[in-house]
């Protein structure tokens, strides 16, 4: 059976697209493997591409910051990727031919760690799990039910990226910032329901 240390050292070596030549590091996760929640988010910034570990920079602190405040430690209740390991330039959006490279490594994370529930970060991470161009305004906060092989059984939610939430700091109501904060809170809710169902977390 696949481990996630062979799946990450063959990831490093990774030549599946130009976005390689560019690199600093592949960025592969952080957090929990045994984690009962999956976050995906786009891809890595500069300073990812850095350290090489996902959301470490200014957006990553906020989401942090988000998530402890809805009752979620980062370390230890999630296990955080992206859709795409290797920064592209000028922190660009992955173009399609770059999420489609990735996909495989994705994939093999997903069925690695075998998250019940999974939150799709920023319209990107929807579109490379789910297929659906631009409708994360619409469809944030909304839990989707995974189809197909790899996702049947698995809850999915996409949230507003933590970049956006960055140019908009209001958190009066029904801001982005206050929607993401409700968002949060309905995980957490979700996440104790699936960790205390039979046969989860013993």
């Amino acid at each position: 059976m696949e481990s996630l240390a062979a799946l990450e050292a063959e990831c490093r070596q990774c030549r599946r697209c130009p976005l390689a030549e560019g690199r600093t590091r592949v960025v592969l996760a952080r957090g929990n493997p045994t984690a009962r929640l999956l976050l995906i988010g786009e891809a890595p910034g500069a300073e990812e591409d850095r350290l090489g570990l996902p959301f470490v920079g200014r957006s990553g602190q906020l989401l942090d910051r988000l998530l402890v405040g809805a009752g979620l430690d980062p370390e230890h209740d999630l296990y955080i990727v992206n859709g795409v390991k290797c920064r592209p330039p000028q922190n660009r959006r992955p173009t399609p031919a770059e999420l489609a490279a990735c996909r495989p490594w994705l994939e093999r994370q997903i069925a690695l760690l075998d998250p019940a529930l999974i939150l799709l970060v920023g319209a990107t991470a929807l579109q490379a799990v789910l297929g659906v161009k631009g409708g994360i305004t619409r469809l944030r906060g909304r839990w989707q039910e995974g189809e197909g092989p790899l996702l049947a059984g698995r809850s999915l939610m996409p949230l507003l990226h933590p970049s956006y939430l960055l140019r908009h700091a209001s958190e009066v109501e029904d801001s982005p910032r206050w929607h993401t904060r409700a968002d949060l809170a309905g995980v957490r809710s979700r996440l104790n329901a699936a960790t205390e169902a039979p046969g989860c977390g013993d």
